[in-house]
């Protein structure tokens, strides 16, 4: 395998997350087998044979070669050009039921650290905050059935966790079947 993996600042365990792989592929963008490949999603109007090693998704090369994004970048407002095109062109995405959307904290991306249940997001009660505020706006008014929900994260539904770059706030937005 090759040396240490590129660092990206707004998914800092893609390893963890399952958005890298160790792998023999070789990258559709460098040719190269590095050892590490991307399995997550990737969004382009070009045909791509294969999957990006994590440098040339941390250079910019694989969405500027394939006229592509590696998350959508719907939601992504409030945010420097900069930042969009770090995380949009030079992060890796994630995995999720749903489309991934990437949340946004203090201005800035905040950082994705991965799907969580209830047991893990226990320890984040700013971000168990934040999914309760969130499931209130989109019509669930009882306590009762939130809360009994929220218990139940990683059974059909599950959390994804992100942290804030600026201030370290946890938030998590829900992911269903």
């Amino acid at each position: 395998m090759s040396a240490r993996l590129p660092v990206f600042r707004y998914h800092p365990d893609p390893l963890a997350s399952g958005s890298i792989r160790a792998s023999t592929e070789k990258c559709a963008c460098c040719h190269r087998s590095t050892g590490w490949i991307y399995t997550a999603t990737f969004y382009t109007a070009q045909e791509v044979d294969g999957s990006f090693c994590p440098w040339c998704i941390a250079d910019g090369s694989a969405a500027e070669r394939f006229e592509g994004d590696f998350i959508d970048a719907y939601g992504l407002e409030g945010i420097s050009d900069e930042t969009l095109e770090e995380v949009a062109h030079r992060t890796p995405g994630f995995h999720a039921w749903q489309d991934p959307h990437w949340l946004v904290h203090c201005h800035d991306a905040a950082a994705f650290l991965g799907e969580v249940g209830c047991t893990e997001l226990a320890a984040h009660p700013d971000a168990l905050d934040h999914l309760r505020l969130d499931l209130r706006m989109s019509g669930r008014h009882d306590t009762a059935q939130v809360e009994h929900f929220l218990t139940h994260l990683g059974e059909g539904a599950s959390a994804m966790l992100f942290r804030c770059t600026v201030c370290g706030t946890h938030l998590a937005y829900v992911d269903a079947s």
